[in-house]
């Protein structure tokens, strides 16, 4: 039985990793059609995202495997992860002339399916 893979991988989303990480560990492991269908009902904002990236990542499955008929029922998520992008630091204006620290917080998510044949 012969593996394929491919990844997908999409960098500086804005949002925090611990957020993105909370979407990513639900679709982990399951199968593409599972995964886009939880993914596309999710009310949160992250799931937007994570879905364009699942897509990505199938399609480029297809791509590599022309010859191969890849169904989305038997391509599986064979590893999901979330690291911690760069963090943007802004200054807000605080109270008797102090400044408070704003920190806008990216991510980089990376998913890979894998199908067996």
């Amino acid at each position: 039985m012969a593996t394929t893979k491919a990844k997908a991988t999409k960098r500086f989303l804005p949002g925090s990793p611990r957020k993105m990480r909370l979407i990513v560990d639900m679709v982990r492991g399951k199968s593409v059609s599972d995964a886009l269908a939880l993914l596309r009902f999710n009310t949160k904002h992250a799931a937007r995202e994570a879905e364009q990236v699942l897509r990505s990542a199938y399609a480029n499955l297809e791509h590599n495997n022309e010859d191969l008929r890849v169904d989305t029922n038997s391509a599986v998520i064979s590893a999901a992860y979330v690291n911690q992008g760069p963090t943007l630091r802004r200054i807000s204006p605080a109270p008797m002339g102090r400044a408070y620290r704003i920190r806008k917080r990216t991510n980089h998510i990376t998913i890979e399916v894998s199908t067996v044949s």
